[in-house]
């Protein structure tokens, strides 16, 4: 059996010319009939060598697929391959890889079903799924083997998603002529390897991963291809009680231990508590803001399974009146729902897992993360949701609770990682409770059980959960303190205009940051005499002065062009007292003052 060679001419390169950039939605500002610069580089780095397998690693939004479809166009001009078959994780991917080929003058068929057994000659190849593949292995190396084909294995990290699936893929792909593999996360947080991967020992002899060619978040933020992110991350107070019947009662982001912030994390997510529902309505009211600016702009809250899905949705539409789209599955009625929210002007879609990686809604702009999966791969695939850029000035908003891998993956957003399968021995290490395996992206086609492994090592009951605004992580700084949900302070900052530079937007905060300081001191200055003394602790105050002084050295170096370290020095000199870290409430407060007489000077 084999799949006769498809019908018609051979399409050169013209069609893919007029490609966006960044396909399925219109190029960013003015490149419509232009590769840009890193898809001209790969495709450069590609033909020097002509390799048999090539991994591209470039950040989500960047343009893989548009690069990946002009590589095919111009491997199918140079009579290099005649067929072509795309591999994606889900059943909505391959119909948005079809309709970007249709643009690039290729015509694939994502309703290929293994029990067809061969396509017509109408198409120049199939969109399938990496499930698909591990069914009939065989089924697709006869279609591999029936003309030269280029294999695209999208999201390739994938093929080692289980032991059967890398072999499959082996099988079914070995005697392609060419494979190209794309990821946007180029490592797992397993050991498992990668199909068609090459990997080499670094300097510690850990096998890690070859890229051939690789665009990380950081240049593409500089290259204005992405958008920057502002993490709005929110804390509070958590109840619950245990198998074992006693109450337990912690704060997010405070030191606790693993377990004890796996099940205040846990409490928090609860639809029943009061954390969900503030941050829901915090969240609707930044959207609210950015569509002020962006008509169109939605957002994504991100559930760990079905059932928190559907209690979310219920409470959205309590904040706004309005039924938001709900997927829970990768069928094929919720694939309808994400292309159809895609397309309209709707303000909220709500989803288990299937959207964080790869389904593009550029419009997406406010997020909130309301899963329990901490892996770096989970977490940059849901991320990337939000960073696809249309024009400049947009900034993503994702609200996030306050646990610590989160926020380290979080505050490292835009460091590059390689795949690595190995792992460094660490005898002190005291093991990580947030097990990789746990929460890897569920297979393609699987319903997701994130929530289930949790819920057996806890079992436990909320109580109460409440919400406080913690602070604002944007371009590796953090801005703001403890607000109350719906107060001025929490406005400062959810409030922020939704079309701005990344400048504007360090500087707005950091703007932001000193009036908040400066409300609370002139709180306590003009509380009457014979009130109580609020009984704060010192080092909350010291925090607070802290925050306040780092915020005024920002706004005067940004206006003297002096580093930071030479003003802090000059302020040392003039107020006496040791450095930051060291000094004490009053010492900071007179080196405030003489920022703040500087400031007022210069407007």
């Amino acid at each position: 059996m084999s799949t006769p060679l498809p019908e018609g001419p051979i399409p050169g390169t013209a069609a893919a010319e007029h490609l966006s950039p960044a396909f399925p939605d219109r190029a960013a500002w003015g490149t419509a009939t232009k590769l840009r610069a890193w898809q001209a580089e790969a495709l450069d780095a590609y033909f020097e060598r002509q390799p048999r397998d090539f991994l591209a690693a470039a950040t989500p939004g960047a343009g893989k697929t548009t690069f990946a479809l002009r590589l095919a166009a111009e491997l199918r001009g140079r009579g290099i391959i005649d067929r072509i078959t795309v591999v994606a994780p889900t059943e909505h991917l391959k119909k948005q890889w079809a309709d970007a080929a249709a643009r690039a003058g290729i015509r694939l068929d994502p309703y290929f079903r293994n029990a067809h057994g061969s396509y017509g000659r109408h198409f120049h190849g199939v969109a399938v799924t990496y499930a698909q593949v591990a069914a009939r292995a065989a089924l697709h190396r006869e279609l591999t083997q029936s003309g030269r084909t280029l294999v695209i294995l999208d999201e390739v990290h994938h093929g080692g998603d289980a032991l059967s699936w890398g072999d499959a893929i082996r099988e079914a792909f070995e005697p392609a002529t060419r494979r190209l593999s794309l990821t946007g996360t180029p490592f797992r947080s397993d050991t498992a390897p990668i199909p068609f991967v090459q990997y080499a020992p670094d300097e510690h002899g850990i096998r890690t991963s070859l890229t051939d060619y690789n665009y990380g978040y950081g240049r593409a933020l500089a290259d204005g291809v992405v958008r920057p992110v502002m993490f709005m991350v929110y804390n509070g107070s958590m109840k619950w009680r245990t198998r074992a019947g006693d109450e337990m009662e912690a704060r997010l982001g405070e030191g606790n231990t693993k377990d004890i912030t796996s099940q205040a994390w846990r409490t928090a997510l609860e639809p029943k508590g009061e954390w969900i529902p503030a941050v829901l309505r915090a969240a609707d009211r930044r959207l609210t803001e950015v569509r002020h600016t962006i008509p169109d702009a939605g957002g994504l809250v991100i559930a760990t399974d079905q059932t928190m899905a559907r209690a979310y949705a219920a409470i959205l539409q309590d904040i706004t009146g309005q039924p938001p789209t709900v997927v829970l599955s990768d069928e094929k009625e919720a694939s309808d729902r994400i292309e159809q929210f895609a397309g309209n002007t709707s303000r909220w879609l709500v989803a288990v897992r299937m959207v964080s990686e790869g389904v593009d809604v550029p419009r997406l702009a406010v997020g909130v993360y309301a899963t329990s999966s901490s892996t770096p791969l989970f977490f940059a695939q849901a991320i990337g949701r939000f960073v696809r850029a249309r024009r400049r000035g947009e900034t993503a908003s994702v609200f996030l609770p306050n646990v610590p891998i989160l926020m380290a993956l979080a505050s490292a957003l835009e460091l590059e990682r390689d795949h690595a399968l190995d792992r460094r021995r660490d005898d002190e290490a005291e093991g990580d409770m947030y097990n990789p395996e746990d929460a890897m992206v569920a297979s393609a086609n699987k319903e997701d059980r994130a929530s289930e492994a949790l819920t057996d090592e806890f079992s436990f009951e909320a109580l109460a959960a409440s919400a406080d605004f913690d602070r604002v992580l944007f371009d590796g700084h953090e801005y703001g303190d403890l607000a109350e949900p719906g107060s001025l302070e929490e406005l400062d900052f959810i409030g922020i205009p939704g079309l701005l530079e990344p400048e504007q937007v360090s500087d707005l905060l950091r703007t932001r940051q000193a009036r908040q300081a400066r409300r609370a001191t002139d709180r306590r200055r003009n509380a009457p005499e014979d009130a109580e003394p609020e009984d704060v602790p010192l080092y909350r105050t010291i925090k607070e002065q802290r925050t306040l002084l780092s915020s005024l050295v920002g706004m005067w170096s940004k206006l003297s062009g002096e580093p930071h370290a030479m003003i802090h020095t000059e302020l040392r000199r003039l107020c006496g007292g040791p450095a930051v870290p060291q000094a004490s409430v009053t010492q900071l407060q007179a080196r405030i003052e003489v920022l703040r007489k500087r400031l007022g000077r210069s407007h």
